[in-house]
């Protein structure tokens, strides 16, 4: 495997921004590839990191490195700060950038497979809220989606009696603009979600405070009749259960090519 820090220049962003890749390298005494796909271009898994991390955070508390290892998947972490993965009121077009500029970036700079059934999406906490929104708002790209302890239901966050979101937060992504309904909403997108949707993965801990906002999540998408697998699971809103999880989310993504188990 290869590990890259990358520094480059968004111009969706206006600024130098990182993101932390893992690709896969080929084993030179192999005749075959270890996974990857018939064309040679590996399938890519677009990784996102929650509220208060960034985009070494996958690698400094897991061992997604190894996980990937023997998979051929490539995988793209980008950063995006505290941004909800949205073009924000008051800040950044951190949604233009994930969704636009940085699929085209990383293309431009590693090889890697753009089909639609070689192309993954997951996160975690904010992440996970990022990941189904692309998946769910950009069904045609993805082969399937992941959330771990995923904040789902984020217009309840503003005010969760728990953990609100900090309103400081709160007013440089949306203002006073209503999130519930429009395109930011995952409970509403879900809920309008169409036969294309890719098969969704939704796992948080029983003990997470975003627990009922995950349950209300699925209870939306089964309505809806998308296809979603649920681990709701003893854990909390951690590092040791998004280590955990990490593992069963690579090994239920539907990888073209998977070496073979031994």
């Amino acid at each position: 495997m290869a590990l890259l820090r990358c520094d480059f220049d968004s111009e969706a962003l206006g600024l130098s921004t990182s993101m932390t890749v893992i690709l896969p390298q080929r084993d030179p005494s192999q005749v075959e590839p270890t996974g990857g796909t018939a064309d040679g271009d590996p399938p890519v898994l677009y990784l996102l990191h929650g509220l208060t991390a960034d985009d070494t955070a996958w690698v400094r508390h897991t061992s997604i490195e190894r996980y990937v290892a023997s998979l051929g998947l490539a995988v793209v972490m980008p950063q995006v700060g505290r941004s909800f993965y949205t073009d924000e009121t008051h800040g950044n077009r951190y949604w233009t950038f994930l969704t636009e500029e940085l699929p085209r970036v990383c293309r431009s700079f590693f090889r890697l497979s753009d089909r639609r059934e070689d192309t993954f999406v997951a996160g975690l906490s904010m992440g996970g809220y990022g990941a189904v929104k692309w998946a769910l708002r950009q069904p045609e790209r993805f082969a399937a989606t992941a959330s771990l302890s995923g904040s789902l239901n984020v217009a309840h966050r503003r005010h969760h009696p728990d953990r609100p979101l900090d309103p400081d937060v709160w007013h440089t992504i949306w203002g006073d603009a209503p999130v519930a309904g429009p395109d930011d909403d995952t409970v509403a997108l879900v809920g309008r979600a169409g036969a294309d949707t890719p098969p969704l993965y939704v796992a948080c801990g029983t003990e997470d405070f975003l627990y009922d906002d995950n349950v209300r999540f699925v209870e939306a998408a089964r309505d809806r009749g998308v296809p979603v697998t649920v681990d709701f699971s003893p854990g909390d809103h951690d590092w040791p259960y998004w280590d955990a999880k990490i593992q069963d989310v690579l090994a239920w993504l539907p990888l073209r090519t998977r070496p073979p188990v031994t």
